[in-house]
């Protein structure tokens, strides 16, 4: 999967090592088709602070792994594939790198577009055990909340299976993917009208064009009938993490056919696609993130005991985590300092020292946690209640909010925390510009009595 380019017989092995990663992988640098890994961006330890114990937790999670994502797919995918099937007459079997195309077969079918695959149902299954020996002393979910799509579905019916001890014990929610429905979904962009799923398009495009010209022209000398362009090449990077997910390893990922460079390359221009549609870029993600971060910082805020749940769990899209995270104030490039954020990312070149980076926040079955701790015996700090956030099992440290042990705050912080971003995000309708009625800028749905549908262990 990441075969290493050949060493020059001139350089000794010694000295090679220091041109050739040894331990670069692309599938680290895939943005929202990177599979599901945990990068530990910073590297800090993801079991809780001394002296801590996670008394309720909320997790929002991102569909696990799919056989293509439809823009994707119809923009650079398919049109990369019927050109390859129409170029019959290239004897791929005789060009270095691509040699594997005389006899490769494409990995899916228009029919398969947005499902999720087996490796995706295993994932979703695996993190429900992870989540288990995670937090050993949480009672089971007696629901698990999900946007309506199919695959957001399928995971969170995968991550029941997993959790079950016994069938149909933990109900399965589906909240509709409405685009009248206000802040009350698991898709809120929907229904904001100042969303626009083509925003950062352009920007990633300018990028794009940049970092496939030399891969254009080298491919292009070897086979120049075939007559590369920058959305094969975007194409076929693409299918490097799609085919991984689906048949465990792509030849797409080989070193040999894109370096390095060349997939750092792919990945900030992902990056600057998602900065503009649903980071900091976009005025609208921190509006369309709050509602999430208000709902649950009120139910692990909860000291009533009325709280149904230990463990809330929901599934949503690639779209839902990055305003989440905005509307946290996590992964930003211009903090603490300020500034014009989109300065940060320029079109013209890779700021390699950029917090904001898509494969670290939402990968396949990429997830945001913030647990409420009871600690008891941590050096130099009070026992009592603190609060914590960690995105794909990494600890967080919140803005203005690290008064407690390790990335932790009190609750006393996490409170003027949570004022502070509703101060910066609050007032969903009429910040996204809402023209329908019975608009909201709450999101109820973990209050609302809905039983769902529960769930056997058996796979369909």
């Amino acid at each position: 999967m990441t075969a290493q380019p050949t060493v020059p017989e001139s350089l000794p092995a010694t000295v090679a090592a220091f041109y050739y990663p040894s331990t670069f992988n692309p599938l680290k640098h895939l943005g929202g088709i990177s599979p599901t890994f945990e990068p530990h961006d910073p590297p800090t330890s993801p079991l809780p602070p001394q002296g801590c114990t996670p008394v309720r937790v909320a997790y929002l999670s991102r569909h696990a792994a799919i056989y293509s994502n439809d823009f994707d797919n119809e923009e650079y995918i398919e049109p990369f594939l019927a050109k390859w099937g129409n170029h019959t007459g290239v004897n791929w079997s005789k060009i270095p790198s691509l040699n594997f195309l005389a006899d490769w077969t494409a990995p899916f079918s228009k029919a398969e577009e947005e499902l999720l695959t087996r490796v995706g149902k295993l994932e979703a299954t695996q993190l429900a055990i992870s989540l288990s020996f995670r937090y050993p002393n949480l009672r089971l979910p007696k629901r698990v909340w999900t946007s309506s799509a199919e695959r957001t579905a399928d995971s969170a019916q995968a991550l029941v299976r997993g959790f079950e001890l016994q069938e149909n014990t933990i109900n399965v929610v589906s909240v509709y993917e409405s685009k009248e429905a206000g802040a009350n979904t698991l898709t809120p962009y929907k229904s904001c009208p100042a969303y626009a799923g083509a925003t950062g398009s352009e920007q990633s495009t300018k990028y794009r064009e940049i970092f496939t010209k030399p891969i254009v022209a080298r491919l292009n000398t070897l086979a120049p009938s075939f007559n590369f362009t920058d959305k094969d090449v975007f194409g076929m990077m693409e299918l490097c993490g799609y085919e991984s997910v689906i048949r465990g390893s792509s030849p797409f990922c080989n070193l040999d056919l894109f370096s390095p460079d060349d997939w750092l390359g792919w990945e900030y221009a992902s990056d600057i696609m998602y900065h503009y549609n649903t980071g900091y870029g976009n005025d609208a993600s921190g509006v369309i993130g709050l509602p999430w971060l208000k709902a649950t910082g009120d139910l692990l805020l909860d000291s009533s005991n009325s709280s149904v749940e230990d463990l809330y769990v929901s599934f949503t899209h690639r779209e839902l985590p990055p305003t989440v995270i905005v509307a946290m104030g996590l992964f930003n490039n211009s903090a603490p300092g300020g500034g014009d954020i989109n300065a940060t990312m320029p079109l013209d070149r890779i700021n390699h020292r950029r917090a904001w980076k898509s494969s670290h926040i939402l990968p396949f079955l990429g997830n945001i946690a913030i647990e409420r701790l009871n600690c008891s015996g941590s050096y130099g700090f009070s026992d009592g209640e603190y609060y914590r956030a960690l995105v794909n099992n990494a600890p967080q440290e919140l803005p203005d909010c690290f008064d407690g042990p390790g990335t932790s705050c009190s609750r006393d912080g996490f409170e003027s925390y949570l004022q502070a971003r509703v101060a910066l995000f609050d007032g969903f309708s009429d910040r996204c510009g809402v023209n329908y009625d019975n608009s909201t800028d709450v999101l109820t749905i973990y209050a609302d009595p809905a039983v769902g549908t529960a769930v056997g262990k058996r796979f369909p």
